[in-house]
C-alpha cells in the first residue's frame, strides 16, 4: 500500500485529494471521496459564509472522515469564507485563483492544514514561508483555470525548491500517472476530472456524457487574451468563445468578460452542454465509466502500485 505523509498527517487512507471544482464539488462529492479512503474538498467558490456553513454542516452529516474546503481568493466572500472554516473546524483548506497569505496566520493559529494550488516555484516557495503544510502544483493539462507549465516540468521543480510535500495535479486519471506523480517526488495526487463521473458527483447526467465521450484532442484553452485561461471540452460555446478572443475590433474585454459569465453553471447543473461551459482536463479522454468514488480510488492504487513494482524491472 502507498502510504506518505500526507495520508498519515491527514488522516485518510490514500493520499489523494477530489479537486474543489467550482459547481461541482459539494457536500455529496466530498463525502463521497472521503468516505472512499481519499480527501473530499467543498468548493466555496463564490458562495457567501452562510452558504458554505450549511455546506459544511451537510458534509459532516454524510460522512465522519476528514475533508476540506478550497477557497477561491477572487470570490466576493473570501473574508466570510475565510472565518467560517476556523469557526466550523475545517482541518484542510486548499486555496486557489489568488494568493491566500492574508488568511494563513488565521488559519495556521486555528490548526487548520493549510495547502495552496500552486503553478511556479515562487509561490510554492512564497507559501512555503508563510507556514503552508504542503503545496499542490498543478500542471496546464487541468481543467479549469491552468497555468503555462506542465505537471511532468512543474512538479520536479517545486519538489526540488521546497521542504514541505508536494500533491501533483493535473493529467492524472489512473494508476500509471500517480506513481509518475510518485516518481517526480510528489507525496500525493489531486485528481479532478475523473472525479466528475462519480456516482456521489451531483452534476447534471449530459455534463458527465460529454466528459465520457470526449477524445483526446477535444480539450481547449480560452481565455487567455484575459489572463485567467481555462481549459474546457470543445463545444458550441467555446467556437463562439474563441472567435470573440481574436476579434479585438468586434469584441472587446468587457463583451468577452460577459460572455463568460455563469456558463459553468449552465453547464454543470442546467445540462446545457452546447451553450455552457464544460470544464475537464487533458485526461477526459481516459475516463471511460461512472463509478463509485471508492471504486475509482482502489483501482487507481492498485495499478499505481503495480506499476512501481514493475519498474523495478528496469534497475540492473
Amino acid at each position: 500500500m502507498i502510504d506518505t505523509v500526507i495520508n498519515k498527517e491527514l488522516g485518510i487512507q490514500y493520499p489523494i485529494f477530489q479537486g474543489g471544482m467550482a459547481w461541482v464539488a459539494d457536500a455529496s462529492l466530498a463525502s463521497g471521496v472521503s468516505n472512499a479512503g481519499g480527501l473530499g474538498i467543498i468548493a466555496a467558490m463564490n458562495s457567501n459564509g452562510e452558504q458554505l456553513r450549511a455546506e459544511i454542516k451537510k458534509c459532516k452529516e454524510m460522512t465522519d472522515k476528514p475533508f476540506g474546503v478550497n477557497i477561491m481568493m477572487m470570490s466576493p466572500f473570501v473574508d466570510e469564507v475565510a472565518k467560517v472554516v476556523v469557526e466550523e473546524g475545517v482541518k484542510v483548506v486548499t486555496t486557489g485563483a489568488g494568493t491566500p497569505t492574508k488568511y494563513m496566520p488565521m488559519w495556521t493559529e486555528a490548526g487548520i492544514k493549510v495547502i495552496p494550488v500552486v503553478a511556479s516555484v515562487a509561490l510554492a516557495r512564497m507559501v512555503e514561508k508563510r507556514g503552508a503544510f504542503a503545496v499542490i502544483a498543478e500542471g496546464g493539462e487541468s481543467g479549469g483555470h491552468v497555468g503555462d507549465l506542465t505537471t511532468m516540468a512543474l512538479v520536479p521543480q517545486v519538489v526540488d525548491a521546497v521542504n514541505i510535500p508536494v500533491i501533483a495535479a493535473g493529467g492524472i486519471a489512473d494508476g500509471r500517472q500517480i506513481a509518475a506523480a510518485f516518481m517526480l517526488g510528489a507525496k500525493g495526487v489531486q485528481v479532478g476530472t475523473r472525479f466528475l463521473v462519480c456516482d456521489e458527483c451531483t452534476i447534471a447526467h449530459e455534463y458527465k456524457e460529454k466528459v465520457l465521450k470526449a477524445k483526446d484532442i477535444d480539450t481547449v484553452v480560452t481565455g487567455k487574451r484575459l489572463g485567467h485561461p481555462v481549459r474546457s471540452i470543445r463545444n458550441s460555446f467555446t467556437k463562439e468563445y474563441q472567435a470573440c478572443e481574436y476579434d479585438r475590433t468586434n469584441c472587446d474585454d468587457e463583451k468577452l468578460e460577459s460572455m463568460g459569465t455563469g456558463k459553468l453553471r449552465l453547464a454543470a447543473r442546467e445540462g446545457d452542454v452546447k451553450n455552457g461551459t464544460v470544464l475537464a482536463g487533458q485526461v477526459a479522454a481516459m475516463v471511460k465509466k461512472e463509478q463509485p468514488a471508492k471504486e475509482i480510488i482502489e483501482e487507481m492504487f492498485t495499478q499505481a502500485e503495480e506499476t512501481l513494482k514493475g519498474a523495478t524491472q528496469w534497475v540492473k
